[in-house]
């Protein structure tokens, strides 16, 4: 979590930043207003592509875990399986 909320920090101040250059910039007000929305809106954008695919990546890590898992139980199946059987032939 820690690289997230340094993404995050940067991502921010980036926003502050180029927030800070539009409004200083000399423009009218509706151009640095219309510059400000542009800009929040490339933002936004790439924080959702970058979301996207931090989610893909852990929706992918799941699912090799989960398979890991179903091949760590079928192998515990037939370990149980050859030990039962081997019970039985001590038994008997």
């Amino acid at each position: 979590m820690k690289t997230g909320k340094v993404l995050v920090g940067v991502l921010a101040g980036a926003v502050v930043g180029a927030a800070l250059g539009i409004l200083f910039a000399p423009d009218k007000g509706s151009a640095t207003r219309k510059k400000i929305v542009d800009k929040g809106n490339d933002y936004t954008d790439e924080l959702s592509d970058k979301f996207d695919s931090f989610i893909d990546s852990i929706s992918k890590k799941l699912e090799s875990i989960k398979m890991e898992a179903k091949k760590m139980a079928a192998n515990g199946e037939v370990k149980l399986e050859k030990a039962e059987d081997e019970i039985r032939a001590a038994i008997h």
